[in-house]
């Protein structure tokens, strides 16, 4: 069985909440991974655990402002601009590196928009090179058809973001939207940790990655060795026709792999109980395919 163990990891005068899922024995891989907007890292059903029996040591995080993370009503919300949302990402990634296995980095929604910011920052070309493989779950790099926000409420946010970025505002997405299974909605409903509240610089600052990713003016690094998306088509959190016009455009990307989750909602790895076996065995898969002597077992139900 995985061995659960909670933590903090310190920055400065903040202490993240983390949380990593061991398999017994010695790992064949290690897993970072960044949750989505108006989450933790207690959300994620059976992906982790599921991950650690087939040996992938997967080490995870509330973000800054979000989750155990925000201990006080104040800290709600309260992500930074990019520039420290990115690097508390990479201090927790450099606690695992250097590494004897192979380091993986997964990011889902927001999460994956912002390990796609990473992957594609010079400024973190040591950390870069050192990852195997990068796994994007529905990752944040459109809205969705139909969801878009107008000119005019980008333009205002933007500017309020400048002059009052601390200013809070509930934007979360609807439950309803994320997930086909009522229990898991009505989950998102209960869960205290769920508070939806961004503030406008951290608003602001999503929408400005977003727009930098479906652009294409952020440029994967050449030391970006593997890329794996999934995304469902009817996915209401984020887009699924630009993430996979995002995919088709690194041409340069020799090993790269996209899963189509056909009427798939937002949430891969909380879809329906009938498939929540499926999206881990592809994470898995995808992992162990890149280490040696790796495979994906058939011990372990979901």
């Amino acid at each position: 069985m995985p061995t659960e163990v909670e933590g903090t990891h310190k920055i400065g005068d903040l202490s993240l909440y983390t949380k990593t899922w061991l398999p017994d024995g010695t790992p064949k891989a290690k897993l970072i991974f960044v949750h989505g907007f108006n989450d933790h890292i207690n959300r994620y059903y059976g992906l982790f655990p599921y991950l650690a029996s087939q040996g992938i040591a997967t080490y995870g995080f509330d973000q800054r402002g979000w989750g155990r993370s925000a201990a006080t009503h104040a800290q709600q919300g309260l992500t930074g601009p990019t520039s420290l949302v990115i690097s508390d990402i990479v201090s927790i990634i450099r606690t695992q590196l250097p590494s004897s296995v192979p380091v993986f980095v997964a990011g889902h929604s927001m999460g994956g928009g912002e390990v796609l910011t990473l992957a594609s920052d010079s400024k973190y070309e040591d950390v870069i090179a050192q990852i195997r493989g990068w796994i994007l779950e529905s990752p944040f790099i459109a809205f969705p058809k139909g969801f878009e926000p107008s000119f005019l409420k980008v333009f205002f946010g933007r500017l309020a973001g400048k002059l009052l970025p601390h200013m809070k505002l509930a934007n979360p997405i609807p439950p309803e939207n994320v997930s086909r299974d009522p229990e898991v909605v009505q989950s998102i409903k209960d869960d205290k940790w769920l508070h939806g509240n961004g503030t406008l610089e951290g608003l602001s600052s999503l929408l400005d990655r977003t727009a930098q990713l479906e652009s294409g003016e952020a440029k994967l690094s050449k030391s970006v060795k593997a890329v794996w998306i999934g995304c469902g088509t009817e996915d209401k959190g984020v887009s699924y026709q630009a993430c996979k016009k995002w995919f088709e455009a690194q041409t340069q990307l020799q090993d790269k792999e996209f899963k189509t989750y056909d009427g798939w909602y937002h949430q891969l790895h909380a879809d329906l109980p009938d498939n929540r076996d499926v999206f881990p065995k592809d994470v898995a898969g995808f992992i162990l395919a890149r280490c040696e002597g790796g495979r994906v077992g058939d011990g372990s139900k979901l």
